[in-house]
């Protein structure tokens, strides 16, 4: 599905850099471009796409951490636990202040 989503994207980009229609083209494509963007089943797959690749994100860091965690350097190995033990006790909220739903 990312695949396709990619392709598509590309080919809608390529068009509007390509196209010699003119601004009103553009605009019209714009226009279809923010409709699909706003489409709620568009939005709450995208929205749940992200959520996955958080949790995903968040297994492979605590894999990688426990598996060379013994063999980072001090700096780099204190720095990983401050991180868990943040990431423990935040409120589900990232350093950018999005939360995780």
């Amino acid at each position: 599905m990312r695949y396709r989503l990619t392709f598509v994207v590309g080919l809608a980009l390529g068009y509007v850099l390509g196209t010699r229609a003119g601004r009103e083209r553009y605009e019209q494509l714009k226009k279809s471009a923010r409709q699909v963007a706003q489409n709620p089943a568009v939005r709450n797959t995208a929205e749940t796409a992200a959520q996955q690749g958080r949790q995903f994100a968040g297994r492979a860091y605590h894999v990688v951490s426990d598996k060379v965690g013994d063999r980072m350097p001090d700096s780099v190995a204190d720095r990983v636990r401050s991180l868990r033990t943040r990431s423990a006790h935040s409120n589900g909220a990232d350093d950018w202040g999005t939360s995780n739903t």
